[in-house]
């Protein structure tokens, strides 16, 4: 299908542009809330594991999912942004909430920094693919920012529904904390509201 669009001016695209790297900050405060929220006894909590022709299939932590999209930006960083510093990998089997809060941080931060570069018009920009390792890489744009923003929000419901089901919900006032976007966009030091 193929939608008939309306030439965007340079104002619109800026702002287009900037809404995109405001909501990609917003989206590591999303995981700074659930970070602050989770109970630290569904950190390392495990579901029975389940067997399939009699093997069993382990599943991830909440901790190794926190692990899992701190390493994944570390790969991002890599193939697309070599020219930035990669904050240490994760160890999903040793990590603590601390940690990994401190290493989301880091990365998100660098991850801003090469989605600001991809999504410059400038003609000397660094960030000119997207790869995610294991595919055929893409150009560098808005759709780098909205893999790497549905990845983040899958695990988000993972680790939601996990801790659910460990026994250690988190309440839904508090989890409704990651839809509060006003608020979110406050508590990035944002000018204006979302856009």
């Amino acid at each position: 299908m193929r939608i008939a669009m309306q030439e965007p001016s340079d104002k619109s695209l800026v702002e287009l542009r900037d809404v995109l790297l405001e909501t990609y900050a917003v989206n590591d405060a999303m995981n700074q809330h659930l970070l602050a929220h989770i109970d630290p006894r569904a950190w390392r909590g495990e579901l029975p594991t389940t067997t399939n022709h009699g093997r069993s299939e382990g599943h991830r932590t909440i901790a190794a999912i926190f692990a899992h999209l701190h390493n994944s930006r570390l790969v991002w960083l890599r193939n697309n942004a070599p020219h930035l510093r990669c904050p240490a990998r994760l160890d999903a089997r040793r990590c603590t909430i601390k940690q990994a809060a401190s290493a989301h941080k880091k990365s998100a931060a660098q991850c801003l920094r090469m989605l600001t570069d991809a999504l410059s018009t400038n003609s000397d920009r660094k960030v000119t693919k997207f790869s995610r390792g294991w595919l055929r890489p893409w150009p560098a744009g808005a759709t780098m920012f909205a893999y790497m923003f549905s990845h983040e929000a899958h695990h988000r419901g993972q680790i939601l529904m996990l801790a659910h089901q460990l026994g250690y919900r988190i309440p839904a006032t508090t989890a409704s904390g990651i839809w509060d976007w006003d608020k979110l966009w406050k508590v990035q030091g944002f000018v204006t509201r979302p856009r």
